[in-house]
């Protein structure tokens, strides 16, 4: 069953139970409708761009329902972990739709903009570690949605390319800004003004993501590790993201300012208590995120 713009749930709502719904996007002069699938496994989220057909391109209504599917996610308490993929085995995302892009005026491209910006915003700001799990292309905005996340994973077949320059454009969210601070200007000038394709093992040369595995096991490779975070304490999990995002841009004082606070906030929680106590015990901690 299928609700359009709506959700589809199976299994009980107990903690950690599986469930899988589709958020159905009425596209004007497009069949078929596009998709965005979210299900869970555990404490693991999986987050779908689920238009294949298109090789996984963001219209401008897809890219909204990304972000208020992020919000609605971030409302679970048992979350410990999301998964970004694409379906398909053909692409991640190969960025925004060419067909709108080509008709968009000054002001529609800047609201374009700021659209992929905060989306690509609310990915590096969540509150639990986002995982690229990058099969295929991702190109443009989808390699910039995939620099958002905390930590990327990709498959023997991925390329990654900002070819923006090569329709006359820029990227527009926020790949200038990821890309340079991911790897340095010389290398970010090099893709952006060249819009060439890196590979799988030159992005892990580079930096840009942290393993490259076998396409067959993407999906498992990615669940293994958000797993394994899954397992540790999520409010100290959560200030470790807030200390990298929070403390990137400042003077190395405030950065070191912004650390002790979080440090110390910890103190005040029972996961201190359960992690150390766990420990002086010789036993595996519970951690219960409070």
């Amino acid at each position: 069953m299928i609700l359009h713009g709506g959700r589809v749930k199976s299994g009980d709502k107990k903690p950690y139970s599986k469930r899988f719904r589709i958020l159905v996007i009425s596209e004007l002069g497009m069949n078929p409708m596009s998709t965005i699938s979210y299900e869970t496994r555990g404490p693991v989220g999986v987050l779908t761009l689920n238009r294949p057909e298109k090789l996984n391109a963001l219209s401008k209504r897809m890219t909204l329902a990304l972000t208020e599917e992020l919000d609605e996610i971030d409302k679970d308490q048992h979350l410990r972990c999301v998964i970004l993929t694409g379906a398909g085995e053909r692409a991640f995302c190969v960025g925004t739709d060419i067909n709108e892009l080509g008709h968009l005026n000054e002001l529609e491209a800047r609201e374009t903009s700021q659209r992929g910006q905060a989306v690509c915003d609310r990915i590096e700001g969540f509150r639990v570690p986002v995982i690229a799990a990058v099969n295929g292309f991702a190109a443009g905005g989808g390699w910039e949605l995939a620099l958002a996340c905390h930590l990327r994973l990709a498959a023997t077949n991925a390329e990654f390319s900002l070819p923006e320059t090569r329709l006359g454009i820029i990227p527009g969210y926020g790949g200038t800004q990821r890309l340079e601070r991911e790897i340095g200007r010389g290398r970010a000038l090099e893709m952006l003004l060249t819009g060439r394709r890196l590979s799988a093992s030159e992005a892990h040369q580079f930096g840009l993501v942290n393993r490259v595995v076998e396409k067959t096991q993407l999906l498992n490779q990615a669940e293994e590790l958000a797993n394994e975070i899954a397992e540790l304490a999520p409010l100290a999990i959560t200030a470790c993201l807030e200390a990298v995002n929070g403390g990137i841009d400042l003077p190395l004082a405030a950065g070191f300012a912004l650390e002790t606070e979080l440090f110390a906030a910890l103190f005040a929680t029972n996961d201190v208590r359960e992690g150390t106590r766990a420990f002086l015990e010789k036993r595996k901690p519970v951690f219960s995120g409070t």
